[in-house]
């Protein structure tokens, strides 16, 4: 049974904390002597203040039921999504819903794709917030939520589940509250250590707290309309390299290694071997092709910077590798398909769910030779229970079955096959850029208001990984 109180009680408590971190945006308004510095302070207001009534509505704080627990996971984040427009279209720059709603789902999401054709016009204070969106969702919200607020009761670790990507969810502590407080940990520090260095190299401030958010987020909103391709320098370029393949490596790996003072968790970690070896075949190859680029450090550089940035759908750029040649383009497709590790910020499948699949698909040939073999599959040192393998396929599929609709739908409105294709894939996946009307070097900002209300959709049905948000749609959920 699902009590509606309970539910908006745990999801006003989550709008409360976006209203506070919206909050910080009136800093960059008050810095640079912005006129829509009482917008912002007035968009922060409503939400806080709507946060606290909803708290209010169920005043004994009950525990979630199972149920429950997915209602604030999927509507926790819809309602952070609908409260964070709320910058955007008090401030006038976004006047239109549908805008202002696929800005926001795109950045809580870490999607980075962007309907906006000028970013640098928009005033610094926004900037920050569509940055700290970025940054908020990367390690996730519920997440934030859980190590935040006492008293979760035991579906903490139902609602830590349905949102930390990827087919296993690993506990570093027994208690889930202690978890989502030391992987919190390891993010802020990460970040402020890339904060400190992307300053070294030259960024201002600004720019550098606003790419530290969506780097470690693997989000890709930047403040320039060149993406990181405005900064020349290599310094910058190969930090951010360096820092999304951390934000795309599994963040218990980096906290276990930080523990024990040792990186042997990394090197017998199957997963992420096989994240290090996609992406050092992916930028050889990438490399082949550019004839265009003589040198071979900035060869390598730009190469392995795309890479990255897809792999781990950041979606940053420093080329427009809509430009390369067919193979360089091939892998960058392949790429939108895979994704960083389970446990990381970036979106898509996981490697670890390519591997459980590959795994699976070898133990099933060898049993055409042995058939009465019991072979088990293997992940991060544990054998995978037989639903969990399943769970992984019926994943797999339905994530393609969503792909073949969306492209069909944006067919539908007019976009060719490649624009449609990638726009869904790249949604869905999270990765922001995609190939042709939505390539690198262009937008979202043509699509018509029903295309965006759609691909909103599929942002967070990619960030929450499909399952939670279908719960909701089907009858006997809400049947007693």
């Amino acid at each position: 049974m699902i009590r509606p109180a309970v539910v908006l009680n745990y999801i006003g408590k989550i709008v409360v904390i976006i209203g506070i971190a919206m909050m910080t945006s009136v800093f960059w308004s008050i810095y640079y002597q912005e006129e829509i510095i009482w917008r912002i302070v007035l968009a922060a207001l409503i939400t806080i203040i709507a946060g606290l009534l909803l708290s209010r509505i169920d005043k004994h704080g009950k525990s979630l039921n199972y149920r429950e627990g997915f209602a604030v996971v999927t509507l926790g984040w819809v309602a952070a999504s609908f409260f964070g427009t709320l910058p955007f279209l008090l401030s006038g720059y976004m006047p239109s819903f549908a805008d202002a709603i696929f800005e926001t789902v795109s950045g809580f999401t870490t999607t980075g794709a962007t309907i906006l054709t000028d970013v640098e016009a928009l005033p610094k204070s926004l900037l920050f917030w569509r940055s700290l969106t970025q940054w908020l969702g990367g390690m996730g919200i519920m997440a934030l939520f859980i190590a935040i607020i006492v008293g979760m009761g035991t579906r903490a670790n139902q609602i830590f589940r349905a949102e930390i990507p990827g087919p296993v969810s690993d506990k570093i502590s027994p208690r889930i509250r202690e978890t989502a407080k030391i992987l919190w940990t390891t993010y802020v520090v990460m970040s402020v250590v890339l904060f400190f260095l992307l300053y070294i190299f030259g960024m201002d401030v600004f720019d550098a707290f606003c790419h530290t958010f969506s780097t470690m987020a693997t989000g890709g909103f930047s403040t320039k309309n060149q993406s990181v391709g405005f900064y020349s320098s290599p310094y910058i370029q190969w930090t951010i390299i360096i820092f999304m393949f951390i934000a795309g490596t599994n963040f218990s790996l980096h906290y276990f290694a930080y523990k024990k003072r040792s990186l042997k968790g990394y090197i017998q970690n199957r997963e992420f071997k096989l994240y290090s070896g996609i992406i050092l075949v992916a930028a050889a190859l990438c490399a082949v092709g550019m004839s265009q680029i003589p040198a071979m450090e900035e060869k390598i550089r730009t190469s392995l910077f795309q890479v990255v940035s897809i792999i781990t759908t950041t979606g940053y750029g420093t080329a427009d590798y809509d430009q390369w040649s067919a193979l360089g383009k091939s892998v960058i497709l392949i790429l939108m398909f895979i994704g960083g590790c389970a446990g990381s910020t970036s979106g898509n499948i996981k490697v670890g769910r390519h591997l459980i699949m590959l795994q699976r698909a070898a133990i099933e040939i060898k049993k055409m030779i042995h058939p009465k073999a019991l072979i088990p599959v293997r992940l991060g040192g544990r054998v995978i229970s037989i639903d969990l393998v399943v769970n992984v396929l019926q994943f797999f599929f339905i994530y393609m079955a969503i792909i073949f609709i969306g492209t069909i739908t944006m067919g539908a409105m007019g976009l060719d096959l490649l624009s449609g294709f990638s726009a869904v894939a790249t949604c869905l996946g999270n990765v922001g850029p995609g190939f042709g009307l939505v390539g690198p070097t262009q937008n979202f900002g043509f699509m018509p208001d029903v295309g965006k209300y759609i691909l909103s959709l599929l942002m967070l049905l990619g960030r929450l990984e499909i399952y939670p948000v279908l719960v909701l749609l089907m009858p006997s959920y809400w049947k007693e």
